[in-house]
């Protein structure tokens, strides 16, 4: 109980519940991702596959690695392919794989 008690004090004492304030220098980071390059992302009934700047080439596969499809998205176009419910592998040349769940 001391201990806690102990702890508590030294919280208050020093301000351990504030944060620490950023440096004036400091500028937070944004990730972009999906205007950069190639995304895919299963929704219900279908993947939708975005292309980055520049012309992409997806492969489909089941999740026992037969080719179920390719689909072709020219850029900075977005096109949805229907499937169904289930878990894919999509392959976007050689520059990613990734799961995706249709639901």
């Amino acid at each position: 109980m001391k201990r806690v008690f102990y702890i508590v004090v030294c919280l208050l004492a020093f301000g351990g519940s504030q944060a620490l304030p950023a440096p004036d220098n400091y500028l937070p980071q944004r990730i972009e991702t999906a205007a950069t390059g190639p995304a895919a992302q299963g929704a219900e009934g279908h993947i939708v596959f975005t292309a980055g700047s520049s012309d992409a080439v997806f492969n489909i596969y089941s999740i026992t690695g037969q080719l179920v499809k390719v689909v072709r998205v020219s850029a900075e176009q977005r096109t949805s392919v229907d499937f169904p419910k289930g878990f894919y592998i999509v392959r976007c040349g050689n520059q990613w794989s990734r799961k995706v769940v249709v639901r």
